[in-house]
């Protein structure tokens, strides 16, 4: 087995010590084998943000993190840096890679920078950023749980949130369905819900799912969505016979963790089971995790 925490859109600069506190705890309980960062790390991109959210990193120890920029995570208000260098408090704390890739027996797991200098909010995907990505899952196995991390969503669970949809995000899903993606992870909108992407876009080769996660941290929640976080928990060494022949099932439960603030925890709130190997196309357009 093989645990994945989502963490998204904490927006240091308005994090939540008990909330913060909290997720530590979580963590330390879960032990996760991967940690996933997926945008809108710092409210406004300035460096005692940054260092703040590398602090928390740091917490975790030696467990591996992929972590891709957000839209707040450019400079808003210094127009010059936001032109000139966009990214510097980024690269500063985490590194030069806006584009991190972490692969096990188990994972791979693709960072793509949807954030451009010239967008306010809005992501991008690039068909040479969108072939990156099929170039690299052409190496990998039939064990491993294929996984994209974008800021901006690729489909929504309400239509108040098709505005803030990826632009380029048809041309991705197609291609990297094509290339055997399994799901596509990603923040932005502070709203958690996983959706069955080849229902909402029909006729893809293979069985793909958005998984989108609430803020983490934030006191910027949406509504009555509390912070939360996305456990992933991926078994691909199961098997089941069929004849004489024995194939590999691959599964992932997909759990939605919310913060109590009468416990001052996360608690489990839903899971839902993917069969991500299935033939079987019959499952419901969204469910809000």
């Amino acid at each position: 087995m093989t645990l994945l925490l989502q963490i998204s859109d904490p927006h240091f600069g308005t994090e939540q010590p008990p909330v913060v506190a909290a997720l530590q705890r979580l963590a330390n309980i879960l032990q996760p084998d991967l940690v996933v960062m997926s945008g809108d790390i710092t409210q406004r991109a300035r460096r005692a943000q940054f260092s703040a959210a590398r602090a928390f990193v740091d917490t975790f120890g030696a467990t591996p993190f992929i972590i891709v920029p957000g839209n707040h995570d450019i400079p808003l208000y210094n127009l010059f840096a936001r032109i000139a260098h966009p990214y510097a408090n980024h690269r500063r704390v985490f590194g030069d890679d806006l584009e991190p890739v972490f692969e096990s027996a188990d994972l791979l797991v693709i960072g793509v920078n949807t954030t451009r200098a010239y967008r306010r909010k809005d992501g991008e995907i690039s068909a040479q950023q969108v072939e990156r990505v099929v170039r690299r899952l052409d190496h990998a196995t039939p064990r491993q749980l294929r996984v994209i991390v974008t800021h901006q969503p690729v489909v929504a669970a309400r239509t108040t949130d098709i505005r803030n949809l990826l632009h380029g995000r048809e041309h991705a899903i197609e291609r990297w369905s094509q290339a055997g993606v399994d799901l596509i992870l990603g923040g932005h909108i502070h709203l958690p819900y996983v959706t069955p992407l080849h229902v909402a876009y029909q006729d893809l080769p293979h069985q793909m799912w958005a998984v989108q996660a609430g803020t983490a941290l934030s006191s910027r929640v949406r509504g009555r969505v509390p912070n939360s976080v996305n456990v992933i928990d991926y078994d691909g060494s199961r098997t089941d016979a069929r004849g004489a022949l024995r194939r590999a099932i691959r599964r992932a439960i997909v759990a939605r963790w919310d913060f109590s603030r009468a416990s001052a925890s996360f608690e489990l709130n839903m899971q839902h089971e993917l069969d991500l190997d299935s033939e079987s196309l019959k499952t419901p357009l969204a469910t809000l995790l």
